[in-house]
């Protein structure tokens, strides 16, 4: 990329800024008012026009409901018609959407009254039966009638009284007593639950005003539905010009607003950005057949990056051509102007989607390597050793697959993420002994025994251990990962001395301390399972006692140098000594998901179809399914050789047809709760490692995207 500024005569800016649009290759970047002599540039003429049109089309858009999809073919549009057109089409619609707004609050308010009278024509009461009194009050509200007439009967106040109920509804007509104030009635049912009503001023009994209402609701909707079906054929007719003008008066806008980006004075203009180095030399023949002499275009500074993660910045000292005011405005206190350059990603094929992950963290900077690709391979990788399930695999693709036809952009590519991470989860299902929904389902395909298990049987602890140090095993790898990038990251931008400082350091504490653990040096406090997992992941093939007690030794003494290092290097960060300790141990949270998931799977068959342990208690689970199954099995338990956990819900004879429709309902219940807790658990603890542990270790993220000037059309044609 080049950084190249533009400068020139503000009676060409105009024609700079259309062809620099056209070009659609600069990414213009902000005057940030540090220079003397120059303020930020301001719209140009008009500019205020094409935004009020702009807010026009959109409101009329938003109106008529337009996607964006009503259209075919890009089509020309010349800005007289669109002038006189947005006219037309803004009378039409304004006054059509009026029309409605007002169907539609008649209806609502016939509604309304509709739900006010429906207690008075529960009462059963003709409406001017209770109102137009001298003598008498007449109260209506909603009420419990015994606390009413509890309350009226000890009033003093009241001389008598009479009440109508209908429904949940209670009409009092009272005659006060002799010498009582207005509003007796009320003042004697204070204390009283109840919630008044205010008696509609209609004639008709309150079923016939009903009737009318709901009569003229019909009528008020019959006349909506042909204002809606006016306003399609409005939309029908207009959509495509909606599109076009849209897109049209974008560009307008966007043209009339580029020199607020820019450095200006009462006669000049400076615009500077990024460019792509390969087209500068097209960029500046663009400018130049735009504006003659009017103009310069002048290279700055020119950043190189390579895939293997090369990148620096240097000034460019080009011969003549270059402006003084370019110059000026691209320097300070006699230093080159740096600034990042945009970035582009652009990791082709699978691991493409994987972006969307690397962005929620922060796109990477001009000068950083693009982590995408790691996550890509650890991060689907993580989710199925988590999940570890055939069937919960199949429906997490089945989702992301839907996801992917179903939506564009950020929705499409979590799709694609979700196909990945479900195909991970279906092969490790498959691993852990072909799982589905928690059951083992390697005995459908004649196999007697499957080596590998999830940990979760009473028989099977050494495997639950086994993965707590296959979790930390791996994250010391990803963790090595991380901060040897973080070494080649410090040399290319800085030296080989900040590289060892500030990167070879904590490589030689992380493997120096994990060395000594893994190590026959001070083996007291160690617990054996560390080295016996190895046995266990291998299936008795490796064998591993621990390193030598001198390797130990040279661990720490790695450790310490380390230390030693950080000591001189970064002093700040001495209290982070053990950082690669806790976050080795971090990734053990991996194990903790996969232990979690599988027993809440198996809580779930087992309280549906039942189980038991073979080996008298001390095996693995098996389920029961079937009555008759579980009768054998209770005679197995009572002659011990096996432990019956549970008969299920769904083979106990005392349950029958209720237990087998509330143990399915358990069993379906469960797996969904499963299902949605492995997205949150396994999709959240992935993320975490891979932007707390992983990216903290050479990654900071917070690059610009490239986002050139100009416009890529849709709807509309160029002239």
């Amino acid at each position: 990329m080049s950084k190249v500024s533009v400068t020139g005569s503000k009676r060409v800016i105009d024609e700079v800024i259309e062809a620099t649009y056209d070009h659609h290759s600069l990414h213009v970047t902000d005057y940030d008012d540090r220079y003397e002599g120059f303020e930020r540039g301001t719209s140009l003429s008009g500019a205020e026009d094409v935004n009020e049109r702009l807010v026009t089309v959109r409101s009329l858009e938003s109106i008529l409901d337009v996607e964006g999809d009503e259209i075919d073919a890009a089509g020309a549009l010349d800005d007289e018609d669109l002038e006189a057109r947005l006219a037309d089409v803004r009378e039409d619609v304004n006054e059509l959407n009026e029309e409605r707004d007002e169907l539609r609050a008649a209806v609502r308010n016939r509604q309304e009254e509709i739900d006010r009278m429906g207690p008075f024509a529960e009462l059963g009461i003709d409406l001017d039966l209770l109102r137009g009194y001298d003598s008498l009050e007449v109260v209506v509200g909603e009420a419990k009638p015994d606390a009413v007439e509890a309350a009226l009967a000890d009033a003093e106040t009241i001389a008598a009284f009479e009440t109508f109920v209908g429904g949940g509804v209670v009409a009092i007509v009272a005659r006060p007593a002799e010498g009582a104030g207005p509003g007796a009635l009320q003042d004697a049912l204070v204390g009283v639950d109840v919630a008044f009503l205010e008696v509609p001023d209609a004639e008709a009994s309150p079923s016939e005003y009903v009737s009318e209402l709901e009569r003229e609701r019909a009528e008020l909707r019959s006349e909506l539905e042909s204002v809606d079906a006016r306003l399609a054929a409005v939309k029908e007719e207009a959509a495509g010009f909606l599109l076009r003008a849209e897109e049209q008066l974008t560009i307008e806008a966007e043209k009339k607003q580029a020199p607020l980006s820019f450095a200006t004075t009462e006669n000049a203009f400076v615009a500077e950005g990024w460019i792509p180095t390969a087209t500068f030399g097209e960029f500046e023949a663009t400018i130049a057949d735009a504006v003659d002499d009017h103009a310069e275009v002048e290279e700055l500074e020119r950043a190189s990056f390579t895939p293997d993660g090369d990148h620096h910045t240097e000034p460019v000292h080009g011969g003549d051509s270059g402006s003084d005011a370019g110059r000026e405005a691209a320097t300070d206190g006699g230093h080159a102007k740096r600034d990042e350059p945009p970035v582009v990603q652009d990791n082709a094929g699978a691991a493409g989607p994987f972006e969307l992950l690397v962005q929620g963290f922060g796109r990477p900077k001009y000068s950083e390597f693009d982590p995408t690709l790691l996550v890509f391979l650890t991060f689907p990788l993580m989710f199925g050793f988590m999940i570890g399930d055939l069937g919960y695999g199949l429906l997490y693709a089945g989702i992301g697959a839907f996801m992917y036809r179903a939506y564009d952009g950020a929705m499409r590519e979590m799709g694609a993420v979700a196909i990945w991470a479900g195909a991970f989860t279906m092969l490790f299902g498959i691993y852990y002994g072909v799982d589905v929904f928690g059951y083992h389902a390697y005995p459908l395909l004649g196999i007697e025994s499957w080596p590998i298990s999830k940990g979760l049987s009473p028989g099977a602890t050494e495997w639950a251990l086994a993965w707590l140090v296959a979790s930390v095993l791996f994250g010391i790898l990803h963790l090595n990962v991380g901060y040897v990038l973080g070494f080649v990251s410090q040399y290319q931008q800085h030296d080989l001395k900040h590289a060892v400082y500030e990167g070879a350091s904590w490589l030689l504490l992380l493997n120096g301390i994990w060395v000594w653990i893994f190590s026959q040096h001070v083996p007291g406090p160690k617990p054996d399972f560390i080295f016996d997992s190895v046995s266990v992941l291998t299936l008795g093939v490796v064998s591993f006692a621990g390193f030598p007690a001198w390797m130990g030794i040279a661990g720490l003494v790695a450790a310490v140098l380390g230390v030693v290092l950080i000591a001189i290097g970064e002093p700040a960060e001495l209290p982070e000594v053990l950082a690669p300790v806790v976050n080795a141990v971090s990734y053990a949270r991996i194990m903790a998901v996969l232990l979690a998931k599988g027993g809440m799977a198996l809580a779930a068959n087992l309280l549906a179809f039942g189980a038991y342990i073979d080996q008298g208690g001390e095996g693995s689970f098996s389920f029961i399914f079937t009555p008759s199954n579980l009768a054998d099995v209770q005679e197995r338990a009572a002659a011990g050789e096996v432990e019956l956990v549970f008969a299920g819900m769904t083979t106990s004879p005392d349950f029958t047809a209720i237990g087998i429709v509330g143990g399915l309902l358990v069993a379906i219940v469960g797996h969904i709760v499963v299902l949605l807790l492995g997205i949150t658990a396994a999709g959240i603890q992935g993320i975490r490692l891979e932007y707390v542990e992983f990216f903290g270790k050479f990654y900071q993220g917070g690059g610009d995207e490239y986002t050139p000037f100009g416009y890529d059309r849709k709807y509309t044609a160029e002239e």
